[in-house]
């Protein structure tokens, strides 16, 4: 077992716990994906440069509910697959969709250039969007902020690398709010569920 799933399992139960304690005497929406509204253990925003290199805050999205999952672009299995879900959530919220933006964020800017994020996202779906850190230093600001592990494991060449990461996804309401942490493994249905309550 990979320190990311490590990781992954006991974040999620210490946030279980948290969730547990703070619902009682709760009389706010149920969701099925673990709600972490009020939780200041991960960021309440980012700053990430979009394909045309102009920065983006979780304020260009006002209004909307953000589903914010990051990946990269050279992943063989969980991120492909994690983004044809999100697409299939889109059609299944109906006119809702409207309402909903997808960020794709990398781990490996290195790799992804923003040529190559122009392309990665809106291939899942057109109006899902690529974000990416500036730098190194942006990087380790956002997955720390946000406690995504990030685990490169090393290649038969320089180039030919993978990322052992978090694969969470994480989902702000309308009104800017961190409330949802999704995991890949939910169903459709439940995901689209949890987005029709957050709107409503």
């Amino acid at each position: 077992m990979n320190l990311a799933v490590i990781w992954l399992r006991r974040a999620l139960l210490l946030m279980g716990l948290t969730v547990l304690l703070a619902a009682c005497g709760n009389d706010g929406p149920t969701f099925q994906s673990l709600d972490i509204t009020g939780n200041k253990a991960f960021a309440q925003n980012f700053s990430l440069q979009d394909p045309q290199g102009k920065t983006r805050t979780l304020a260009d999205y006002k209004g909307k509910a953000v589903v914010m999952f990051f990946g990269y672009t050279h992943c063989p299995d969980v991120c492909p697959t994690t983004m044809a879900q999100l697409n299939q959530v889109m059609q299944k919220l109906g006119p809702d969709a409207q309402r909903v933006q997808v960020v794709f964020v990398t781990v490996d800017p290195q790799r992804d250039t923003p040529e190559l994020m122009a392309q990665y996202a809106p291939a899942f779906n057109p109006t899902f969007v690529g974000l990416r850190p500036a730098d190194d230093a942006a990087l380790k600001a956002v997955t720390q902020s946000f406690r995504v592990v990030v685990n490169k494991v090393e290649g038969s060449t320089p180039t030919n690398y993978t990322i052992d990461h978090t694969a969470g996804i994480y989902v702000f309401d309308p009104s800017g709010q961190l409330r949802l942490f999704m995991r890949p493994d939910e169903s459709v249905d439940a995901m689209a569920k949890d987005l029709h309550t957050l709107l409503s």
